[in-house]
């Protein structure tokens, strides 16, 4: 199992001209998953994003990047990609 992901503004998902998935500031992880790969992982990777710190504390005057997407009130888009 593998992930792509990239800190959004905003993003989303369109098939056919009809829009499938969209969120607002946080993650979009591309993620590509083989048939060994077991619901134990795919719960890992799960939690390795939602805790993954790359947004900045707002009360940091040296704005580091210590927060994960939840802490950060963001979103997580997960896109299927069998090419990763």
């Amino acid at each position: 199992m593998r992930a792509l992901v990239q800190r959004v503004t905003s993003a989303s998902v369109t098939v056919d001209g009809d829009e499938v998935g969209a969120i607002g500031p946080g993650l979009c992880a591309f993620v590509g998953v083989t048939h060994d790969d077991t619901p134990a992982e795919a719960e890992r990777l799960a939690d390795k994003l939602w805790h993954l710190r790359v947004f900045p504390d707002p009360g940091d005057p040296d704005a580091r990047m210590d927060r994960g997407v939840g802490q950060a009130g963001g979103q997580v888009l997960v896109v299927s990609q069998f090419t990763l």
